[in-house]
């Protein structure tokens, strides 16, 4: 493997706890914050089951709180964006003067909050691909893909290279983008719509989305939305490229086809009584695309379905 790192993982659910295993099964010194599956993690490791290889961390270095985790050289940040507001008091004590962080959660400008409270130029963003869930407090359930795009605030070269060689040696699939803003609107044209009409439809699963043709019909337009809005957003911010819809929405359409019966987290949010991410995926790309009058008439709709189900959650 390449330098020994320490990383801290701030947000250990399904996908902190799936990617920050691989890299502790990579030999770095990745340090868990553990704040309800504390016990049960102290007990019996991390178990993960992967097509990729299942593996158990069985004495796992977890903490409950940041503070006994200490200054690391990297933090993934992997809380829910209903959590967002913690993220400064959380990662502050883990991060010294030449810590990088790697935001990888779903959601539109989350890396400008954490580059004001820590500086662009230690802010990467990473968009997982993947289909993971949670299932005993010390189990995770790797189900298929999981590619991580990882781009820089500042979208900086050498900075990419110092991402991408963290991963060297672990089974995760990261590849690197020169456009951050392109790859997290990307992310969007699958959550907006497959995660949103999950819950819309009453809390179902991905291949019910796909099965039924009205569902699957606006999951497309919702795509296409998605897709114009991502476009007048990456002009008004100067950028170069665009996403090329068809090759989009055929992508997500054939990936999500093979997921058989997959449960988005904000689906499972849903059904089960917690708070959902509705406003870092769904409210910042309309309050965009309003902005820049782009026609997002589905897009508006569902973030005020959304919106209803989330209150007094």
């Amino acid at each position: 493997m390449q330098d020994k790192k320490s990383v801290a993982v701030i947000g250990s659910g399904a996908v902190g706890g799936y990617y920050g295993g691989r890299l502790a099964e990579a030999g770095h010194d990745v340090r868990f914050l553990l704040r309800r599956d504390y016990e049960a993690v102290s007990m019996s490791g991390f178990k993960i089951t992967s097509p990729a290889g299942n593996f158990t961390l069985p004495h796992p270095s977890i903490f409950r709180s940041a503070e006994e985790i200490g200054t690391v050289d990297w933090v993934i940040c992997s809380l829910k964006a209903t959590s967002l507001n913690e993220g400064q008091k959380l990662l502050q004590p883990c991060v010294g003067p030449h810590t990088r962080i790697l935001v990888l959660m779903n959601g539109l400008g989350l890396e400008d909050r954490f580059a004001a409270w820590f500086g662009g130029e230690k802010i990467f963003g990473g968009m997982a691909f993947t289909c993971i869930n949670r299932g005993e407090p010390d189990t995770i359930h790797h189900l298929d893909y999981g590619r991580v795009t990882i781009g820089h605030y500042q979208d900086n070269p050498n900075e990419l290279e110092e991402a991408l060689s963290l991963w060297r040696g672990s089974k995760a699939d990261v590849v690197t983008t020169s456009s951050l803003l392109k790859v997290r609107w990307e992310k969007l044209c699958w959550n907006i719509p497959f995660s949103g009409l999950c819950v819309a439809g009453g809390g179902i699963t991905t291949d019910k989305v796909m099965a039924d043709p009205d569902l699957s019909r606006a999951a497309r337009v919702l795509m296409q939305e998605v897709i114009a809005a991502g476009n007048a957003d990456l002009e008004a911010h100067h950028e170069k490229k665009r996403i090329d819809g068809p090759r989009i929405i055929d992508d997500m359409f054939n990936q999500t086809s093979t997921m058989a019966s997959y449960r988005p987290s904000t689906m499972i949010d849903f059904v089960e009584g917690r708070a959902m991410e509705v406003e870092a995926i769904w409210g910042e790309p309309l309050k965009r695309a309003q902005a820049l009058k782009a026609d997002t008439p589905m897009l508006s709709l569902l973030t005020a379905i959304l919106r209803s189900l989330n209150r007094g959650r």
